[in-house]
């Protein structure tokens, strides 16, 4: 039997498991609320694992350990970032909203939670929600396509454009009909996989070296700086805003749709205590994991005959070089875990926002069954539209993530804060913060390097605007609504009481 008959065998495995689970939840979804929202009865455990594997995409399997190969441990700050903002927002923001949405008028999406607790009656909020959710979607989920496509050119030396679409079919096989659930359930097996492979290959890599201080010299021999935290050590202008930039992507977490959503899903707001403490036990693990893939990736290729022509595929490369042709194939079904978790919530949420948030506000009543049906055929087309914009892969898996992952955080993180925080944010100064937002991570993305003469990553600006835009038209426009200050008062209630029993 050949290697690539093993890792073939491997993948099929894989793929038979992701669409059975996606069989099972299809059959415990009844209705539109169950395809969106899996009923609210996500356990701490599967919520925690889900929220980390929608989260970390392809971007942990090759993005991030190829940011540490090619920069060194200075890129690990985009990891060190992600952690604090992860832990800030189980901590703060998961208990919280799980209860206000449901003051909320039993909110299932971000949109609707935003228009029901500001009582919007203008709709314009709830709108511009959904339509930055489906924009920035279909760029988040053409990433997720093209590191499919990059996957399969690498693992079985086949065409881009197979990859691309060996991703979507096999994602739309268990998302299309599993919807939320199936996604939650499969995000599950896909994190698991995802640690165990990142925490497997660096510590073989170690051994093929030579042990750790063969490692530890051979990474010295390349750049003694790749061990360094400060690149250079000299802390100049560019390396204090490159460690900006890179720990602000925990600024992102706050905002991002396919994230937050898991808080809403869980069953009630004292689960956030114990997933808390498992989703970062999982995402500390996975981490470590990856900077180690990237950083022990360079004494490897430097020590040994083996040679990486990309740097976002060390962690595949080396699992070719060093594992069994079975556990390489089971390597390779992390990777496209990595990516197809990410894709399944993001194609769930982009169809929960089209569905709730566009159709439902200009549509006229509609049947269940004709909302479920019109949420898979939403699933199907965003996955179609990002699958073209997939068939031109210039950018990096990492820059085309930043980008949309700066979108959400700057759109959708201060008003979310802001929502659950401070009483008199208002429908118009939450809508005028989120285009704020929206427009300067865009304008920043495209011109802020050249005007003002840093690199910095785009999210700063656009959530300190979102804030400071936020807050002006807030207090301009703020009226005392009593109905409102009484939701307010009940949901920091709830969330505090569930809060105190979990403890």
């Amino acid at each position: 039997m050949s290697d690539q008959a093993y890792e073939i065998a491997a993948l099929v495995v894989y793929f038979a498991a992701m669409i059975g689970i996606g069989y099972y939840a299809y059959r415990q979804t009844g209705n539109h609320e169950d395809y969106m929202l899996g009923g609210r009865k996500l356990p701490p455990w599967t919520a925690a694992l889900s929220a980390g594997a929608s989260d970390m995409s392809g971007w942990l399997m090759m993005g991030l350990p190829g940011a540490i190969y090619a920069a060194g441990l200075v890129e690990a700050w985009i990891a060190i970032g992600l952690t604090i903002g992860a832990y800030l927002n189980w901590l703060f923001v998961a208990p919280r909203l799980r209860s206000y949405t449901e003051v909320a008028k039993n909110s299932i999406t971000i949109p609707s939670f935003l228009e029901n607790r500001l009582h919007d009656t203008s709709r314009a909020l709830r709108v511009a929600s959904g339509a930055i959710i489906l924009v920035f979607f279909t760029f988040y989920v053409s990433s997720m396509l093209v590191a499919g496509g990059q996957f399969f050119v690498i693992a079985f030396d086949g065409p881009y454009l197979g990859g691309v679409l060996l991703v979507a079919i096999v994602t739309l096989a268990y998302t299309l009909f599993g919807g939320f659930l199936g996604a939650s359930l499969t995000d599950v097996v896909q994190g698991l996989m995802m640690m165990f492979a990142l925490l497997v290959v660096p510590v073989i890599a170690i051994s093929a070296v030579g042990g750790l201080d063969e490692t530890t010299a051979a990474i010295r021999e390349v750049d003694p700086n790749h061990l360094s935290l400060l690149g250079d050590a000299t802390l100049s202008a560019t390396t204090v805003v490159g460690i900006i930039s890179a720990a602000a992507w925990g600024l992102g977490y706050f905002g991002q749709p396919h994230i937050i959503v898991r808080f809403m899903a869980m069953r009630d707001a004292a689960a956030a205590g114990p997933a808390r403490r498992i989703g970062i036990g999982w995402m500390v693990l996975s981490l470590i994991g990856a900077v180690a893939c990237g950083i022990i990736g360079v004494a490897f290729f430097t020590r040994t005959a083996a040679t990486l022509d990309d740097p976002e595929l060390v962690v595949l490369a080396m699992a070719q070089d060093l594992l069994h042709p079975v556990l390489v194939g089971f390597v390779f079904a992390a990777v496209l875990a990595a990516i197809m978790s990410t894709v399944s919530s993001q194609l769930i949420v982009s169809s929960s926002a089209f569905v709730e948030d566009l159709y439902k506000v200009f549509g006229r009543d509609t049947s269940e069954r004709a909302l479920l049906t019109l949420g898979r055929v939403c699933v199907l087309a965003v996955a179609v539209i990002a699958g073209l914009l997939a068939l031109n892969p210039n950018n990096t898996i990492l820059d085309l993530v930043a980008f949309a992952w700066a979108g959400f955080g700057a759109s959708f993180g201060p008003a979310i804060i802001l929502s659950l925080f401070w009483r008199k944010l208002t429908n118009w100064g939450a809508l005028a913060g989120m285009v704020a937002g929206a427009v300067v991570v865009f304008a920043w993305d495209a011109y802020g390097e050249a005007i003002s003469g840093v690199d910095l990553y785009e999210i700063v600006p656009g959530f300190i605007a979102n804030l400071v835009v936020a807050a002006v038209v807030s207090r301009m426009t703020y009226v005392p609504n009593a109905e409102m200050e009484r939701e307010f008062d009940t949901a920091v209630e709830v969330a505090g009481r569930k809060k105190v029993a979990a403890a």
